[in-house]
């Protein structure tokens, strides 16, 4: 947990921007997987952790805007609490430790908010992701769940947004900490892989990495030798000679915050010529969106530098044709390359997310394009300083993708589709890097994991 002037400094700020009402933010509670007292690792809700920083399960909390007071909820432990977990602070203890005076039982919740309620003030509520948040606003609000989606607070998000964005110092080196365990998992990756060892056991591997380290993983491990699937969470293949191998993972910190990380190696330990050809051109792409990174630039347009990277490339090696930026114009290249350049990153690894892209990806002035091959991208705003941003293009031979485009006779004037029959097993290639948006342009975060195709070569050999 951070000083318990940075919450109050947090919860401060918001407080200047929301003009009136109050807002109710509720903690994550244990989630069983079988049955009641046996449950999943506790994750608390990223924007509870933010204003509240307690990360265990039952606690909710009321920010009056009106009246400028705080309310925080929770249970003191019993003596069959004490049996099982040993004793704990108590309530008023806790709450004291995030700077805050008022504090009740779980309760009396119902009743504060009620009054609340009959006042004629507003209820600012973040929109809720999870079944049992989302029937605990149904008993405190009475707003269905199906509803709740788009009656969720518009201000308060985009106050929540603004806030959570731009990362403080602490926060930084809290990344940089996921980051540094990140890096670790990736040169294991690198170390350990050749033929004849599973996907599984490269993946439990990186796992044990991120735990020893003092959190877990951010997300559900990728690791494949079929790159070519974007989300491939299955572990079940044998590598071997000849493939490429993609592993994006990334640590968790113990206060929640995340790294995101992805390299691309061959099986082998060497690149052959048409791994090698494609993963310069994937490189270049992820140097370019570090080159131009800088605030105020919108990521829309360093996706589209991204992608013209990638086009010229693929018409270099004669799998596309004409050029790059009428390939572009036309969406030619997202044939290759069918998602974004990249996402918010903090707390959360895809920031933020679950308070709806359209305000954390894009702001008042850029809105989600309709174009296509632009319109499912997860960010397209303006950079500020102190956004922590990722930086992963990619290229990839998805076969079902090109039977469907071929079988269509697609963008015919910019694809070579006989040129792609020879790469229908190629997989994918994607590079991903953790970018901080600073004064005048961005740094990479953490130490370098070896990117070019001769630091994997060598890292592969252990020299």
């Amino acid at each position: 947990m951070f000083s318990s002037d940075t919450y109050q400094k947090r919860r401060a700020a918001l407080r200047e921007t929301m003009s009136s009402g109050a807002a109710v933010f509720l903690g994550h509670r244990d989630s069983p997987f079988n049955y009641a007292a046996n449950c999943y690792p506790f994750r608390q809700d990223s924007s509870f952790l933010y204003f509240f920083g307690l990360n265990e399960p039952d606690w909710a909390a009321i920010l009056d805007f009106d009246e400028g007071r705080e309310y925080l909820f929770g249970n003191d432990t019993t003596m069959d609490d004490i049996i099982w977990m040993g004793e704990q602070p108590s309530v008023a203890t806790k709450a004291a430790s995030v700077g805050i005076n008022e504090s009740f039982p779980c309760a009396t919740l119902p009743d504060i908010l009620g009054k609340i309620r009959q006042s004629g003030r507003a209820i600012h509520f973040l929109p809720p992701y999870r079944g049992e948040t989302k029937l605990e606003l149904f008993k405190l609000l009475g707003i269905p769940p199906d509803e709740q989606k788009e009656k969720a607070s518009e201000s308060l998000i985009r106050a929540v947004v603004r806030l959570r964005s731009v990362k403080e110092a602490q926060e930084i080196a809290q990344i940089e900490q996921a980051i540094e365990t990140t890096c670790q998992m990736h040169t294991c990756v690198m170390r350990r892989a050749r033929a004849g060892i599973t996907e599984q056991e490269l993946t439990d591997a990186i796992e044990n990495i991120a735990r020893q380290n003092g959190g877990t993983i951010s997300f559900p491990v990728i690791l494949s030798i079929n790159g070519q699937i974007l989300h491939n969470h299955c572990h079940g293949n044998t590598l071997r000679n000849g493939r490429l191998l993609l592993t994006d993972a990334g640590a968790e910190t113990a206060m929640g915050y995340a790294g995101d990380i992805t390299r691309t190696i061959p099986v082998s330990g060497q690149f052959d010529e048409r791994q090698r050809a494609v993963y310069e051109i994937v490189l270049q792409a992820n140097r370019k969106v570090a080159e131009i990174c800088r605030p105020e630039i919108p990521f829309l347009e360093v996706h589209l530098a991204a992608a013209h990277v990638i086009a010229d490339g693929l018409i270099r090696m004669g799998l596309m044709k004409g050029t790059a930026e009428d390939a572009v114009a036309a969406g030619a290249h997202v044939l290759f390359f069918p998602h974004g350049t990249g996402h918010m990153m903090g707390l959360d690894v895809h920031d933020m997310e679950n308070l709806g892209e359209q305000y954390t990806g894009y702001d008042d002035d850029i809105q989600r394009s309709r174009q296509f091959g632009l319109s499912n991208l997860r960010m397209g705003r303006r950079l500020k300083e102190g956004f922590v941003v990722t930086d992963e293009p990619g290229i990839y031979f998805i076969p079902a993708l090109i039977d469907q485009w071929e079988g269509e006779k697609k963008l015919r004037d910019f694809i070579r589709y006989e040129a792609l029959k020879s790469f229908r097993d190629f997989g994918g290639i994607r590079i991903e890097d953790d970018l901080l948006i600073t004064k005048k342009g961005c740094r990479v975060l953490g130490k370098a994991i070896p990117k070019t195709v001769e630091e994997i070569e060598k890292t592969m050999r252990h020299d």
